[in-house]
């Protein structure tokens, strides 16, 4: 099978771009899959309560948890400009580490109350590094809310990383993009099966792992949001090898065929590795695609999946896109994917909620994706949701996981319809 892309879909499918107010998490949140990939970082948010807040309720932390992040609090005084905030910064590592001397990457990650105060974490990261390397590698990057939206986190941090990685000479395939480690796994089996290696990942679970980057590093990306990191990869000399995101049974052979044509895999032994695991996908999504089929979704923009996922819906699960939405729409990113996905629906990039609600009324779609500050009241008007953030938080990449990824969309259709049934008995 080749990486074979029609000429139709939505390559050339115009995009009406919104610029007003929006519904989205901020970037801190991409902390809460980080904290648990990368086993020896710990993640260090300078801001408010509110971010504390925000990171407990996303994460769900008990009282007895050990969690790998926390947050400086910024308190009146240091946002007044009446207590030094750096001297604050420092004493406040140095009693983190102390106490945790198992930390060997530390993030200094900024928020909106430190950029407005104008708080350089850059440079707070250089002078922590030379006050605690070799033992401990400082990084810095924004989660705020000001300029990022929430899989955006994890953009920036990759992004931050890959200036300080080790250059090599190798001929390697780096993987990019935080997986559960299950999935993770998944995905090294099935390359090792293919013979391609070896294979470096990013992030690696311990900072003893991180891979070196150089001219001949090819490497692919498992996260459409990763822009910046693909960005900061080139400067590096690595290439990027195209192809759709691993979402389902097609997403995921092209995005293994595309290695596979890059590292001159036999096409027989590419197929007969591939085989049962795409069986294995098809039929776990066609215990879903009954109730999917000939249902209309609907994607307001929050993590940037949406249109992989929106590809993924129609083409194995038989839906109707009417409108995708997406945060940012990078181009050199999503070529593959709006190739693939039908002609038909609006892509829409950025948003105006209040239009984009007036959209949704008038299409009235089966199924609307989007945040969770957008579902409650959806539901209450009588429309079936599923939150965006779930798809980020469950794992749902290469086979193993396509009839989990289709389960995540039947399951609130098929709620409604109980409910109905309720109803009208």
């Amino acid at each position: 099978m080749s990486l074979d892309l029609p000429p139709s879909g939505c390559s050339t499918a115009p995009v009406l771009k919104e610029r007003g107010q929006r519904e989205v998490f901020c970037g801190l949140t991409g902390i809460i899959w980080l904290h648990r990939k990368m086993q020896d970082a710990f993640f260090l948010v300078v801001g408010s309560r509110t971010c504390a807040h925000l990171l407990q309720s996303a994460a769900g932390v008990m009282i007895f948890a050990e969690p790998r992040f926390g947050t400086a609090i910024l308190e009146e005084k240091d946002l007044a400009g009446l207590a030094d905030a750096n001297a604050e910064l420092d004493r406040e590592v140095a009693r983190l580490l102390a106490r945790r001397p198992d930390i060997r990457q530390l993030f200094l990650v900024g928020s909106c109350p430190s950029e407005v105060i104008k708080l350089d974490l850059s440079r707070a990261a250089e002078r922590l590094n030379g006050m605690h390397a070799p033992h401990v590698r400082v990084y810095n990057y924004s989660g705020s809310g000001i300029e990022t939206t929430f899989t955006q986190g994890e953009d920036a941090c990759l992004a931050a990383m890959v200036p300080t990685l080790p250059a090599t000479q190798a001929a390697e395939l780096l993987v990019v993009g935080a997986l559960p480690d299950v999935v993770e796994d998944q995905c090294l089996a099935l390359l090792s099966a293919l013979g391609v290696g070896p294979v470096r990942m990013l992030p690696a679970r311990r900072a003893a792992d991180l891979p070196a980057v150089g001219p001949n590093t090819r490497y692919i990306l498992t996260q459409p949001f990763l822009a910046d990191t693909a960005v900061a990869l080139d400067r590096r000399g690595g290439t990027r090898i195209t192809a759709p995101f691993p979402f389902g049974e097609e997403g995921t052979t092209l995005w293994l065929q595309a290695v596979a044509d890059a590292f001159g895999v036999p096409q027989a032994r590419f197929d007969s590795v591939t085989a049962a695991p795409r069986a294995r996908a098809r039929k776990a999504v066609a215990a879903h695609s009954a109730t999917l089929a000939g249902k209309s979704v609907f994607f307001f923009p929050d993590s940037q999946l949406e249109i992989p996922l929106a590809r993924f819906l129609a083409r194995e699960c038989g839906m109707r896109p009417l409108e995708v939405g997406s945060p940012f729409l990078h181009r050199a990113l999503m070529e593959n994917e709006l190739a693939l996905l039908p002609a038909g629906p609006i892509i829409s990039e950025g948003q105006d909620v209040d239009r984009q609600l007036d959209r949704h009324a008038g299409l009235s779609p089966d199924l609307t994706v989007c945040g969770l500050g957008l579902a409650n009241p959806l539901e209450a008007r009588g429309f079936a949701t599923k939150w965006a953030i779930e798809l980020v938080f469950t794992p749902v990449h290469f086979y193993e996981q396509a009839g989990d990824l289709a389960a995540l969309f039947s399951r609130p259709l098929r709620r409604r319809a109980i409910l109905e049934q309720g109803v009208t008995a």
